[in-house]
Order: structure tokens, then C-alpha cells, then sequence
């Protein structure tokens, strides 16, 4: 599976480490950005690892900036883009399941790399489910200015 990954100045080193991780898992890991500590502009990753997933280029994204919620804001902005914030293996394994999420938002300064990975481990491993959320989710794609 190849996903893409984008962090903001406050996550640069998190992302190095993630894509490592995820490198070590055999996934193929496409960098968006940012490439290091200077100030920069989370939604700018967040909209090329939408635009990466939206086209296909990637199957899914991983954000990740200071507390995650900016990246995960800003990644909802692009209609089929499903990104969420978790903050526990659990989150994560219910946002596959039930919302089919196909961008995780994760915050380097509220999480540690051992609760990333385990986050990204049970959501890269679950399968959406379907059925009755199949419903749901045909309800916020139909309407996705509310």
C-alpha cells in the first residue's frame, strides 16, 4: 500500500520517524513535506496529502502537526477526504470501521512516537466494515457543505 505523509515544522522530526516505521512495514511511503524546522503552513501539507489521496496517487495520508487538530480541520476542507484525529489505537480502529477515514491526524506535541505507531499499526490494519455505515457515509458525500 503506498501512503502519503505530510507534517508541519512542529512535527518534522514525528514524520521522519513515522515514515521510518512505516518504511519498516513495507509500506511505500510518499514524503509531501515539510523538509524541515523552518515556520510553515500546515494546511499547505495537509492539501497535497488530500490532493495525493483524492487522485489515487497514495490509498491513504497520515498528518501530523503540533496537537493534530489543525491538520485534520484543514484536510476535511477537500470533499471525500474522511481525516481523523486519534488519539488511542481504539479511535483508530473505529475510524477505519465505521468511517472509513482515509487520512490520520496524529499531534507530536500530545502524543508520543510509541502511541503513534500503535495508532497507525491498528488503523493501517483495519478494514472498513460497511453495511450500515455504508449509508452514513453516502449521506456526507452527498451533502458535503452540510
Amino acid at each position: 500500500m503506498k501512503i502519503s505523509i505530510g507534517s508541519d515544522h512542529a512535527a518534522f522530526s514525528a514524520k521522519q520517524e513515522i515514515s521510518d516505521f512505516l518504511g519498516s512495514l513495507a509500506f511505500e511511503v510518499v514524503d509531501t513535506g515539510c523538509h524541515g524546522t523552518d515556520s510553515c503552513d500546515y494546511p499547505d501539507f495537509a492539501a497535497q496529502v488530500a490532493r495525493s489521496v483524492l487522485s489515487g496517487e497514495t490509498e491513504r495520508g497520515i498528518l501530523i502537526c503540533g496537537t493534530g487538530i489543525g491538520m485534520s480541520i484543514a484536510a476535511n476542507r477537500y470533499p471525500g477526504i474522511r481525516a481523523a484525529l486519534c488519539y488511542t489505537p481504539e479511535l483508530a480502529q473505529l475510524s477505519r470501521a465505521h468511517n472509513d477515514a482515509n487520512v490520520l491526524c496524529l499531534g507530536a506535541r500530545t502524543q508520543t512516537l510509541a502511541d503513534m505507531k500503535a495508532i497507525i499499526t491498528v488503523w493501517m490494519d483495519t478494514e472498513w466494515e460497511g453495511d450500515r455505515h455504508a449509508r452514513r457515509l453516502e449521506k456526507i458525500e452527498s451533502n458535503p457543505r452540510g
